[in-house]
């Protein structure tokens, strides 16, 4: 079983779905071509297992992150393109490595939960 996203003409992602196995064919097509066609929209798979261009199951990483309705897909990013998640804050900058947003400051490391506040560009601990 596999994950494939569809993506509109903008190439932000409308839908995803699951699917067969990246390895089966349908009709003779790679799911991916067969799906775009079947549904007249740009399809690619995506990774439930990749977030931040990490796997976690300690395999490879596919396409930078799992997909979300709103993500875009960046074809000149990696091997096989990514999918870029919806930028959260103006203030955030995108990390080529991760296929992600981070904040301009690092997140604190003293194990407390803290929300980013972008009206003061800092985190703020949470109640």
């Amino acid at each position: 079983m596999a994950h494939y996203a569809f993506i509109d003409e903008n190439n932000i992602v409308t839908e995803v779905i699951t699917g067969i196995d990246e390895t089966e064919l349908i009709e003779g097509l790679s799911p991916e071509v067969w799906y775009g066609n079947f549904r007249g929209q740009t399809c690619k798979r995506t990774s439930y297992n990749t977030m931040n261009n990490i796997h976690s199951n300690g395999g490879t990483p596919f396409r930078g992150n799992y997909a979300g309705i709103g993500a875009a897909f960046d074809s000149s990013w990696g091997t096989d393109g990514g999918f870029i998640p919806i930028k959260r804050y103006a203030s955030w900058v995108f990390d080529e490595t991760i296929c992600s947003w981070k904040a301009p400051v690092p997140y604190p490391t003293d194990d407390k939960v803290y929300h980013w506040d972008e009206s003061t560009q800092g985190w703020t601990l949470a109640p």
